[in-house]
């Protein structure tokens, strides 16, 4: 008892809203016959037939009504709500952000809230059971590919991509309401930035109340997963281009030198052309890819850290295989060869690289 009542009265739940009906009256009633002291309802440009949801809370001295004229979003109606807790509550322990259809039950909200005050440091996600019978098959396809998509771009494991159900401390709010996004996207946004900031999460079992027309007016799996995956495409022609600038030096270099330098000359081929192409991707992946921040040159010496090792065994691969297929065919194989057998174990990397640069080289962990 004595937690949930620390739940009620040290987080400030968070509820945007654009042209709210009944649902949003009883939410809102909800949480206040709950006990909950401070709640942040954002009029995100509602119509005038619309403002008395709003207007009847105002009298109520637990509710902080915001009020934008124009429709901005809720990514913008959350970064609004959460720098106005950071400026005029700082007090508090942190925000519960929900939904004012009734998805977000109200034993889910405290369990969310009481479990950030458990965790302190990590962001509660209100996480559905997409196995629920009521679910549609749309909805469980959605949800599966996007989270197909965090792990495979991102390295982040969660179950539920699309909860609006987000428990965040109070520590964090500044930097949340810096996130890009002003609408829909913000809550993508704000996953794939805590990733990058190095905020953890836990995940909060919470019931699954499905309400289709409001899935399908506000989810797109196309363009959700492409916000995703864009990082990943900015990789991929970073490394491309650096793959093409060290494929060609490699190419001309054996062709020009390859005699002269004989069995070193794919080692000392690979080292010229690395140094090159090297440079140029570091540069692209920190500004371009991974849009990192942080210092150039300890970003610089981690990158090079990387590139060394990945250099030794790019380069013991390398030979290794060019020996045995040479040994395979009774002679010294063609430089058009060799560069085949370097895209093979070029391919191999790129996968291995990938991770280590999005976690260490660029990060901005803290």
């Amino acid at each position: 008892m004595e937690e949930k009542a620390s739940c009620l009265d040290s987080v400030a739940v968070v509820l945007p809203s654009l042209n709210p009906d009944h649902r949003f009256k009883a939410v809102a009633d909800g949480l206040i016959e709950a006990g909950f002291r401070h709640i942040v309802v954002v009029d995100d440009g509602s119509d005038e037939e619309h403002k008395r949801w709003f207007d009847e809370l105002r009298p109520s001295p637990v509710c902080h009504v915001l009020v934008h004229e124009v429709n901005k979003g809720k990514g913008r109606a959350l970064k609004d709500a959460f720098a106005y807790v950071h400026e005029n509550l700082p007090e508090l322990k942190g925000v519960v952000t929900i939904d004012g259809d009734g998805q977000h039950l109200l034993g889910d909200i405290i369990a969310c809230g009481e479990r950030m005050l458990k965790e302190e440091d990590k962001v509660v996600m209100g996480c559905r059971d997409f196995s629920h019978p009521d679910v549609p098959p749309r909805s469980v396809a959605g949800n599966r590919f996007t989270a197909a998509m965090f792990r495979l771009c991102y390295g982040i494991r969660i179950t539920d991509t699309q909860t609006g159900l987000r428990a965040i401390p109070a520590q964090y709010l500044e930097r949340f309401s810096q996130i890009e996004g002003e609408r829909f996207e913000y809550e993508t946004n704000m996953l794939l930035q805590m990733k990058r900031m190095g905020i953890a999460f836990v995940e909060q079992p919470i019931e699954t109340v499905y309400d289709k027309e409001d899935y399908s007016s506000h989810y797109n799996a196309l363009k959700d997963s492409w916000r995703i995956f864009k990082v990943m495409a900015k990789f991929l022609l970073s490394s491309g281009a650096a793959f093409l600038i060290d494929t060609i030096l490699l190419y001309v270099l054996l062709k020009l030198f390859g005699e002269r330098w004989g069995a070193l000359a794919p080692t000392i081929a690979l080292t010229i052309a690395r140094l090159v192409s090297s440079f140029v991707n570091f540069n692209a992946n920190k500004s371009f890819v991974f849009q990192n921040k942080g210092h150039y040159k300890r970003a610089m010496l981690r990158y090079y850290i990387l590139c060394v090792i990945q250099y030794a065994v790019n380069a013991a691969l390398l030979n290794g295989l060019v020996a045995l297929a040479s040994r395979a065919a009774g002679h010294t194989i063609s430089a058009g060869l060799t560069t085949l057998i370097h895209i093979f174990v070029m391919t191999v990397l790129f996968f291995i690289s990938y991770p280590i640069q999005r976690e260490w080289v660029f990060s901005e962990k803290k």
